[in-house]
């Protein structure tokens, strides 16, 4: 009798091992289990731990809750100003209901991975290749609400959404290159005239200073030529104003002084042309007059004895 309780309990003993062995289960603190009995959906989310199922009945789901980061695969497509590109992403989820991530969809991994296509499609359809290059942040944030409206209703929630790269064609390129060298240099050229333009405005009140005082520049000259002559040239190129020129000629004009137009001329002899000759007058006018044949003193020296005559 006692040999038959013996072996009884031995094998109800075994077979609550077995039991225990078949029925425990440990969800892991990043997890949450979800128990499907007969098919049907059990009320509670199994939390992180050990946790007991019937076997045979029960059914464990374990849903990962970590943040999941899924790389979108590169999309060709064509922006609104109708240029070709090729934009890849990466999209960064977690799944935030456990039971809705098992029952409402298949496979939530896979529904996000083919939503974000989809909707970076349509994302790079509506921008400008301008919009893709420089404002990413706008795009970003719209492709998120893009993704995340469909993902709640699957229990999984969209955290961020950053487009990666943008392949432009190599002409694409090119062209880009040659609009952003023409923009620098249109840049370089307008500050150089800005330049010119402000130096022009210095220049012409340098000029108007050195009107009132002429010595000024004679002085800017001479300093110039200390200035060259400092590189210990052979040659020397000299300019010389004109406006030096005439400061030189009115400083050597004296107050009172009678000036060339008003000194006296004396009549000069011209060279003999036959019969005339010119003499200057106080007033610059000529004369003609026929000089006489009989006539026996110089017209220069009217004391002077007579000339002697022919044989």
């Amino acid at each position: 009798m006692l040999d038959e309780l013996l072996a009884t309990a031995a094998v109800v003993g075994t077979a609550g091992v077995v039991y225990v062995a078949a029925a425990a289960r440990v969800v892991k603190q990043y997890e949450r289990g979800v128990v499907l009995r007969l098919g049907r959906l059990r009320g509670g989310i199994r939390p992180p731990g050990f946790t007991m199922i019937i076997p045979g009945v029960d059914r464990l789901r374990k849903v990962n809750m970590q943040i999941v980061t899924m790389p979108v695969p590169a999309q060709d497509g064509i922006t609104r100003d109708n240029v070709t590109v090729r934009v890849d992403a990466v999209i960064y989820f977690k799944v935030v209901d456990a039971a809705d991530a098992v029952i409402q969809v298949e496979d939530y991994r896979f529904a996000v991975s083919q939503m974000a296509q989809t909707s970076l499609r349509s994302i790079i359809g509506k921008s400008d290749l301008d919009d893709l290059l420089s404002n990413r942040e706008k795009l970003n944030q719209g492709l998120e609400l893009m993704i995340d409206s469909p993902a709640m209703g699957w229990g999984v929630q969209i955290d961020r959404v950053e487009i990666k790269d943008v392949s432009l064609p190599e002409t694409m390129k090119r062209s880009m290159a040659r609009q952003a060298e023409a923009d620098r240099e249109r840049r370089a050229r307008i500050i150089n005239a800005d330049a010119e333009l402000q130096a022009s405005k210095k220049l012409a009140e340098a000029a108007g200073v050195m009107s009132e005082q002429p010595a000024a520049l004679q002085l800017r000259l001479l300093q110039t030529v200390v200035a060259v002559a400092a590189e210990k040239n052979s040659t020397l190129v000299l300019p010389f104003p004109v406006e030096l020129l005439r400061f030189l000629e009115r400083a050597q004009v004296q107050p009172g002084a009678p000036t060339v137009e008003q000194i006296p001329t004396r009549p000069r002899p011209d060279e003999h042309k036959d019969d005339e000759f010119v003499l200057d007058e106080p007033k610059g006018d000529k004369f003609r007059r026929e000089e006489a044949e009989d006539d026996e003193f110089p017209l220069d020296n009217p004391d002077a004895s007579p000339l002697p005559g022919p044989d």
